[in-house]
């Protein structure tokens, strides 16, 4: 039902999984192996895995900080996204990679959930994609120190307003790891 035509597929996200994000994350180890659980989902059913890489002063490509986590493996056959911006669309080459297999729909995992993933959701349907959060494969750290409220909270606040988001043409959903399905 996107708004993009001729482009009836779906691809799996996975955003910014990486040792620096991800290190000290909200319930990390589940949300890593959630993520893994729906990479293989995806893979068992054809569906392209994109992974998205975020780099900056924090993050410094090629440091050990800067890579993915050791229990996710990227093939080296799946699509591979630099940023340097939250939204995974802005000024990268992820709208030429979806467009190129045909994608219409995003299904959304990954880190921060505050930051990138809101971002690229939001990016994702304003241009036109219909797109699915994985509520339980998506994460961030600690910020109530700062005011923000607590990670459990910001993630639920999340996945709350996700599933009830709604624009023209597009759809907005929320789903489970274990309620993910390639095959439909």
């Amino acid at each position: 039902m996107s708004t993009l035509a001729d482009r009836p597929n779906t691809a799996l996200m996975v955003i910014d999984v990486q040792n620096g994000v991800v290190e000290g994350a909200h319930e990390r180890d589940q949300v890593v192996a959630n993520i893994s659980t729906l990479v293989s989902k995806a893979r068992a059913g054809g569906v392209p895995v994109v992974w998205v890489q975020h780099s900056s002063d924090n993050l410094v490509k090629h440091s050990h900080e800067w890579q993915f986590v050791p229990e996710l493996k990227r093939d080296e056959s799946e699509q591979l996204v630099h940023k340097t911006f939250a939204d995974s669309f802005e000024d990268t080459n992820l709208e030429d990679v979806l467009a190129a297999a045909g994608i219409g729909r995003v299904i959304v995992s990954g880190a921060q959930t505050d930051e990138c993933i809101r971002s690229t959701i939001h990016g994702a349907m304003v241009r036109g994609y219909d797109v699915t959060l994985v509520g339980d494969a998506h994460t961030t750290e600690d910020l109530s120190e700062w005011g923000a409220p607590t990670p459990d909270k910001v993630i639920a606040h999340t996945n709350i307003y996700w599933e009830n988001h709604r624009a023209p043409g597009r759809t907005a959903a929320v789903q489970s790891t274990a309620e993910v399905s390639f095959t439909d």
